[in-house]
């Protein structure tokens, strides 16, 4: 696997007590970035998560924010620099979706959605770029959605689906508005995975895609390398040609 140096980095990942989230920040921890776990509710798991960081030999803090509140945002940026430095490497993970007929979702269920997954994604991305261009380093990635590349939509998921547009939409836009600041901004979208909740009836190559195939992907955007690669967005997902969503 491709494994960056990212000795005296600091990496946060919303959403990363558990699953993907999870996956992500481990995997910067092996490349020797200190971490902050980002939950929202799931507070033992995030402290659980982070002593298995602090098994790695770097520093780990968790903090508890929502991610649609812009004072939680601050509180959760603020708490991080104040105990492990600014951050240097970003993540935005948190992605809920609403596996049903967009007809039968409630109001609350359609803003959580896209607020999460949209609204989350640049409010951190926000907070986050004034340390950066200060520095003249930074790397951002979004977890989108491989079918948000091309527009596919279905009544099913919908909110989540143009969510996910948005995030790919955002990536490329705040890459163009970073260029000259010595920052990337890259989106990383699977198909599914195989810790996802529900599965279709068919896998692409006959697998689901493993944690390990998205985590790679998030690796090669934040390699000090990889400065020149910006705006881009990542399909893992075997190949497959959307036909139902």
């Amino acid at each position: 696997m491709v494994e960056p140096d990212l000795s005296g980095r600091v990496a946060l990942v919303t959403g990363s007590s558990s699953g993907i989230g999870r996956a992500f920040l481990l995997a910067l921890a092996d490349a020797g970035a200190d971490v902050a776990v980002h939950y929202n509710e799931s507070e033992a798991a995030a402290g659980e998560t982070a002593e298995t960081a602090r098994e790695r030999g770097v520093d780990a803090v968790t903090v508890g924010a929502d991610v649609t509140d812009p004072d939680d945002v601050d509180r959760c940026f603020d708490a991080v620099e104040a105990d492990v430095g600014t951050v240097d490497v970003l993540v935005n993970n948190v992605g809920p979706f609403a596996p049903d007929h967009w007809a039968d979702i409630e109001l609350d269920t359609w803003h959580r959605v896209l607020d999460a997954n949209l609204t989350g994604t640049m409010l951190c991305s926000k907070r986050a770029l004034g340390p950066m261009r200060e520095a003249e380093w930074g790397r951002i990635v979004n977890v989108g959605y491989a079918a948000a590349e091309r527009a596919a939509v279905a009544p099913e998921n919908f909110p989540y689906l143009v969510a996910k547009t948005g995030v790919v939409m955002f990536t490329r836009m705040l890459a163009a508005d970073t260029q000259d600041d010595g920052i990337t901004v890259n989106a990383v979208s699977p198909y599914v995975v195989e810790t996802s909740d529900t599965f279709p009836e068919e896998a692409p190559r006959g697998r689901w895609a493993r944690e390990a195939d998205v985590v790679r992907a998030m690796l090669f955007f934040v390699d000090e390398a990889s400065g020149y690669l910006s705006g881009e967005n990542l399909e893992v997902d075997g190949g497959w040609l959307p036909e139902d969503v």
